[in-house]
């Protein structure tokens, strides 16, 4: 094998292995702040678009989300519903905003539950119905 060739493939392997980096490292990362998915009951849900306090505040269902794109939400929701914490694991925001580009966070699973159902929005928080409970989906920094 020529030298040029052999220099070229490992110059590319080393940016591959330096993007994987990228990729993981964020994400591995426990600097910054702590931020929580934090669910709260908020009453009975009907099945309809309005909850049983008749405040007719539509919620998004999340009766069937994945365990593996929404890790945080279904976190929550388990713990709400064992040990009555309602909070998911923590997501440490980077200091710089580098880590955001290559990770999920909490902030991404709000974003994505917003935009399912741009009504159950609020200024405390996004409402959720799991089964026939709703829930007030909120990101907080204290661990409770």
């Amino acid at each position: 094998m020529r030298t040029r060739t052999r220099n070229a493939i490992l110059v590319i392997l080393a940016v591959l292995v330096a993007l994987l980096a990228l990729g993981a490292l964020p994400g591995l990362l426990k600097s910054g702040d702590p931020y929580y998915l934090t669910v709260e009951p908020q009453g009975a849900w009907n099945g309809t678009d309005e909850r049983l306090d008749g405040t007719n505040q539509t919620a998004v269902n999340v009766s069937d989300l994945s365990e593996q794109r929404y890790p945080f939400t279904t976190t929550a929701l388990d713990n709400a519903a064992s040990n009555a914490s309602g909070q998911s694991d923590p997501y440490w925001k980077g200091p710089i905003g580098f880590k955001e580009s290559f990770t999920h966070s909490v902030f991404d699973e709000r974003e994505a539950l917003s935009r399912q159902n741009a009504s159950a929005v609020t200024d405390e928080g996004v409402y959720v119905h799991d089964g026939r409970t709703v829930y007030l989906l909120t990101i907080t920094q204290d661990d409770q």
